[in-house]
């Protein structure tokens, strides 16, 4: 190592004051009419309003004097159209014009300021709207209730006079009108309702929430002037690359910076912490190819002798060994019923480690002085941004803040680990002053991610002399997100989440087959790799485990698959709801075309209820997917458009799970790129139809669920066709070739 390696900072833990931002503490009334001046945006993050003379009614609503009206919006937009639905449910209660109707980010600095007013930023889990509806529907109920109160007040007569529609008060006995503009200061000074005061309107009356509006942000993607983080160019803005030591848990031994410092634009080499190194120059392409040309000696330790064969073995040893493995659920008595069943099927299943490989690299620009840190970054949890800023600049929370930008894909990377930011945070602080943007190259973002958990699982099933199911036994051996991401969340040495979509509790994700005797395992068998939320994160893996072996046992009962799997939930009307409805729409067993056939899967997850049906071709190992139908049942549905448009996005996501693989070999990554990191094409896509069965008494998440049903109804279509089910993936594995 020499002498031109700058001050070094060594990754540490979150400090209490940044704890407490992401901590998700209780906040009182809705600060109705507590006006807070917004704090310095980037040019894509600015309001549609003039602040001149914008008037906040309050945290949800501000209204300018010509009756356009802003919706604030804490959640991340990432594509999904969280902020379209988030704004048609204020609307809906403060009864706008859906015309004049603009949306605004809110930042975690003015969610501090304001003691969480807005409440959790964070977008994961398929939460965005089913974790807020009701709270957001009370601050435009709320807003609607003071603008109506402050014409009242203006006119001398009684609120109950009054009524309003498209942000026109109306005075019904004289029909004198004031639009919501000429009343908005006079609202903002009067005090709020009481929340419990406020009845929310029955969905059945809902005239903007419930339809399938037009998205808020589609224009400005369509035309080109919505700017992601990757895009923002402030004035003096230097470019950083980095290089993580290639095999997990390593750490540098040495490097030479000698002949780096002397190339073109170079301003710095830069140790991050341990493990990491940036250099940082004039462009961005300076700093990447003067990083890869840098001499590094990396201290890879024992996890370099680690490949994928040696994680299998180790994986495989979870399915049978007692040790750290326990029973989440055991009901009756398997084991004797197992051994009584007139047949028995047994399998064992395999996913693979997965990348997020979001179209936008990881990335963060972050503006460094002694006085205040301020980062632009594309974040699903700004709070978290927020968080990281403060404990990585040292500085209190307060004097920090983070601007969120739509993001270029997040998929469960941007939620977790701010790693981006906090390298951003670390390199800037060696140029007070001057904005840093840290940009991660594809291959760095793809042999560093947050992956996807492998597992592995052995599924076991006893069948009686009528083909009747009376026993099924799971258990899944497998790498846990919470034991890296969480460990708090295990207790015992037992995590839960690695079985969603097998827990028998209803609510999230719950297993939906009544059988007798049932035990569901999980052995956790932990790699050097890091893992974590993958969109529909455990529930994708489960499904295929469940689903595609339960194919297996009805093939073994004689049974149809579909009246196998109804008779197995009987007692789960939203389950089977679901299947029936994907199973009239895809015309389940009707004549299809010569060498055509079709597989059903049906699965719970992010509290929605998801089924469907491929129709699928093979022929010499080439497997062509013709057609999908897919429906879900996610309670209520606030635009049916984005349910469907998220439906379909997920079925490229679910034919990921069938092609793609990151594979180890020494200790890291294999994949670096999209040449070897295979993912869904336009042209292998498939007809999709989409069936939305609302049951209008819960509220369920959307992005996420539908993505686990996709490849298990893929996979049983495959079994139909060829007779042999694929039980390893990606497909690759089976000998087949997605076209």
């Amino acid at each position: 190592m020499n002498n031109h390696q700058s001050s070094t900072s060594k990754k540490s833990s979150l400090s209490r004051r940044a704890f407490l931002v992401t901590s998700a503490a209780a906040t009182g009334a809705l600060s109705v009419g507590f006006h807070v001046p917004s704090l310095a945006q980037s040019s894509s993050m600015k309001a549609a309003a003039d602040k001149a003379t914008a008037v906040e009614v309050n945290a949800w609503v501000v209204i300018q004097p010509n009756d356009e009206c802003i919706i604030k919006i804490a959640r991340a937009e990432m594509g999904q159209g969280t902020s379209t639905g988030l704004a048609q449910l204020v609307a809906e209660e403060l009864e706008c014009d859906w015309k004049k109707v603009k949306i605004q980010h809110i930042t975690p600095g003015q969610n501090l300021a304001r003691k969480r007013v807005w409440r959790n930023m964070a977008t994961g889990g398929s939460r965005g709207i089913r974790e807020s509806q009701e709270y957001v529907r009370q601050g435009g109920a709320a807003a609607r209730i003071m603008l109506m109160q402050a014409a009242a007040k203006t006119w001398g007569v009684p609120v109950g006079d009054l009524k309003v529609s498209k942000g026109v008060i109306t005075h019904v006995p004289t029909s004198r009108t004031l639009s919501f503009g000429q009343v908005c200061s006079t609202a903002a000074t009067l005090s709020a309702p009481d929340v419990g005061t406020i009845t929310l309107k029955p969905p059945h009356l809902w005239t903007l929430a419930g339809k399938p509006l037009k998205r808020l942000d589609t224009a400005q993607k369509v035309n080109g002037s919505l700017k992601y983080a990757i895009d923002y160019r402030p004035d003096d803005i230097l470019f950083a690359a980095i290089k993580i030591a290639p095999v997990f848990q390593s750490t540098i031994k040495s490097f030479d910076a000698t002949e780096t410092l002397k190339r073109r634009g170079i301003k710095k080499v830069v140790r991050i912490d341990d493990s990491t190194i940036a250099v940082v120059a004039d462009n961005w392409w300076r700093a990447k190819t003067a990083l890869d040309a840098m001499p590094i000696t990396w201290d890879e330790g024992e996890n370099a002798k680690v490949n994928s064969a040696s994680i299998a073995e180790h994986l495989r040893e979870g399915l049978t060994s007692d040790k750290n493995v326990f029973a989440d659920t055991n009901t009756g008595k398997f084991t004797e019923a197992f051994e009584k069943a007139s047949k028995k099927i047994e399998s064992v299943y395999s996913t693979p480690f997965v990348t997020h490989a979001c179209m936008e690299p990881m990335n963060c620009t972050v503006r460094y002085t002694s006085e205040r840190a301020e980062a632009w970054v594309p974040t699903q949890n700004a709070e978290a941004a927020l968080a990281a800023l403060a404990d990585a600049s040292g500085l209190p929370a307060e004097k920090c803040e983070a601007y969120n930008h739509t993001l270029g894909g997040g998929f469960g990377r941007r939620g977790g680990p701010q790693d981006y930011v906090r390298y951003a945070t670390i390199v800037a602080k060696e140029f007070p002053g001057r904005p840093v943007k840290v940009l991660w190259s594809r291959e760095e973002d793809m042999t560093h991610d947050i992956f996807r958990p492998i597992g592995l699982c052995k599924l076991q099933a006893g069948l009686d002399a009528k083909g009747e199911l009376t026993a099924l036994s799971l258990r899944v051996s497998g790498q846990s997100i919470n034991a890296y991401l969480a460990p708090h969340n295990i207790t015992d040495g037992k995590d839960r989440r690695q079985l969603q979509g097998f827990w028998p509790e209803p609510g999230d994700a719950q297993i939906g087959y009544s059988v007798p005797n049932l035990k569901v395992e999980y052995a956790m068998r932990n790699t050097h790799v890091p893992v974590g939320p993958w969109r529909g994160v455990n529930t994708n893996q489960n499904a295929i485990y469940l689903e595609c072996f339960m194919e297996e046992v009805a093939k073994a009962s004689g049974k149809d698959a579909l009246e196998f799997r109804r008779s197995l939930l009987k007692t789960h009307p939203k389950h089977l709801g679901v299947l029936n409805a994907v199973a009239d729409k895809a015309g389940w067993g009707r004549a299809l075309p010569d060498g055509v056939h079709q597989g059903i899967a049906q699965f719970m997850g992010y509290g929605s209820y998801t089924a469907a049906v491929a129709e699928v071709s093979v022929k010499d190992g080439k497997v062509k997917v013709h057609r999908m139908v897919l429906a879900t049942n996610c309670g209520h549905v606030v635009n049916p458009d984005q349910v469907a448009s998220q439906v379909e996005g997920s079925v490229a996501y679910g034919f990921d799970s069938l092609l793609s693989e990151s594979s180890v070999m020494n200790g890291r990554i294999v994949e670096s790129n999209f040449d070897r990191y295979k993912i869904a094409r336009m042209v292998q896509l498939p007809k999709i139809e989409t069936v939305l069965a609302p049951t209008f008494d819960f509220w369920g998440g959307v992005g996420e669920p539908t993505i686990c049903v996709v490849a298990p109804a893929i996979m049983n279509a495959i079994y139909a066709a060829t007779g042999k089910p694929v039980r390893s993936l990606p497909l690759k594995n089976e000998g087949l070739e997605l076209v």
